[in-house]
């Protein structure tokens, strides 16, 4: 079945590939395990230097690759450049820090012996990847992990064929060996037939919730490790001690990050009454200002969704929102012309049956609620399957701790949008998945803890060996 690439500003098709065959696929497979037993020996100050490359060559094609995800997938040029920047973060953050992550750790066993942990890697690992930050979601996996001396292989969304080959290419212009990292151009239904091949270790996904079900299934029955990284409705909570003019800028901002299209975006802005009206004026007339157009030209805020169908279902999820009795603000219809756009939309007085209030939207539409108290904006911060990402706005240091200790999530960010740092781990809770990406804890998800114990002298009762 071939592989398509779609413009989603004009809909235009860009390219078409073929899937690779099973004897391909299996071909592919073979080359991983081998590269795995030369890159687990490579020393680490040589993967290091070649991770750094990888850095400067992502760095050094900015422009081309960014051009390349807007054009695959709608991102705007500038948030594509950015991305670009940031992946080579990412990569000389893990060339800095991974052999003081990966180091022996010292175990003060008593006695005459010696106790240490070590950090070994786990071989080849199947990393399942979403269309929406094209490269940044391969990065942040594929630094850490081959700085820990594992492989990967990429199974990419079909719908960005281009930025999977481009990411290949250039973990192989950096010097890493052949089958250290490659790119499987094939469709999801040949992820469980890898993840039931023994040359395979783990697993990491991000997508959807039932996608990572599914992943974690197959997985299981093989007893492979798995890190999920799923959907998210993060809460963003305003308390009536912000400064509201920053937390409605940002909101905006946060709401239609990657047009909308990010699962740690803010979807649920849970304001107190007493700022709900000031809050409620300055976050519309914020995302009313956003330039929804052509995600290639100078001030583009908003470029298109994705896909069809994916620009279709967030126009039935408002709509049937409206139906069951939301209050439209602003935004709420599909825009006239070629590409896929959506524009910038907020709900309000949002119905529990309604699609805004428990479902994910996945485009720039935002629901507004109205508390009475802390206890009410913890309360419906909770009240949701998912737990990834919170974003908090208070001047108040008790509400502060309390939403810290009490948000169910992941992550929680005060008085700043949700992003995620190489720095620190990055997922979430209950729905959203399991497991840790990126920081130390992200390093140390795809290598066997392993335990050692060494005797410094032999016991004396022990009889001499012949």
């Amino acid at each position: 079945m071939p592989i398509t690439t779609t413009n989603p500003a004009t809909g235009e098709t860009l390219r078409t590939f073929h899937a690779l065959t099973a004897g391909e696929l299996d071909g592919r497979l073979q080359r991983a395990a081998d590269a795995f037993q030369r890159h687990r020996r490579t020393p680490l100050p040589e993967r290091a230097e070649k991770m750094r490359r990888a850095g400067d060559i992502l760095e050094g094609d900015r422009e081309r690759l960014a051009r390349l995800m807007t054009t695959e997938m709608g991102k705007t040029l500038a948030s594509a450049r950015a991305e670009a920047e940031k992946c080579a973060w990412v990569c000389r953050h893990y060339a800095e820090h991974a052999a003081a992550m990966l180091a022996p750790r010292p175990v003060d066993v008593g006695g005459t012996a010696r106790g240490e942990v070590h950090f070994l890697p786990l071989g080849v690992v199947l990393a399942v990847m979403p269309w929406n930050f094209p490269f940044w979601q391969v990065f942040r996996f594929a630094a850490p992990g081959l700085m820990a001396g594992n492989v990967g292989l990429l199974k990419h969304a079909s719908n960005v064929p281009q930025c999977a080959l481009a990411i290949e290419e250039v973990f192989r212009r950096a010097g890493f060996d052949e089958g250290v990292f490659q790119a499987l151009l094939v469709g999801s239904d040949a992820v469980a037939g890898m993840l039931d091949d023994p040359r395979v270790a783990a697993a990491t996904l991000t997508g959807s919730t039932a996608a990572g079900q599914s992943v974690a299934e197959r997985a299981g029955r093989n007893l492979k490790k798995t890190v999920l990284e799923l959907g998210g409705s993060d809460p963003f909570i305003v308390m009536p001690s912000a400064d509201l003019n920053a937390a409605a800028k940002t909101a905006a901002r946060a709401r239609c990050i990657n047009n909308g299209q990010s699962c740690i975006a803010a979807k649920r802005f849970i304001v107190h009454r007493d700022a709900a009206d000031a809050f409620e004026r300055r976050f519309v007339a914020a995302m009313e200002a956003l330039t929804v157009g052509d995600p290639l030209a100078d001030g583009t805020d908003v470029g298109p969704l994705a896909t069809a169908a994916i620009r279709d279902e967030v126009d039935e999820q408002v709509r049937a929102s409206v139906a069951a009795g939301a209050r439209l603000l602003t935004g709420g219809r599909r825009m006239d012309g070629p590409g896929f756009f959506y524009p910038p939309t907020v709900l309000a007085d949002i119905p529990r049956d309604a699609p805004a209030y428990r479902e994910e939207v996945f485009g720039p539409v935002a629901s507004v609620f109205r508390v009475a108290s802390i206890d009410e904006a913890i309360a419906l911060a909770n009240d949701s399957q998912f737990g990834l990402g919170s974003s908090v706005w208070t001047r108040d240091e008790d509400e502060r701790r309390r939403f810290v200790a009490e948000i169910e999530a992941g992550m929680t960010y005060v008085n700043a949008m949700v992003a995620s740092d190489p720095r620190l781990p990055f997922g979430g809770v209950k729905q959203s998945g399991y497991g840790r990406e990126l920081g130390v804890f992200g390093m140390h998800e795809f290598v066997n803890i392993k335990s050692v114990w060494m005797e410094e002298t032999a016991p004396a009762d022990l009889p001499d060996a012949e």
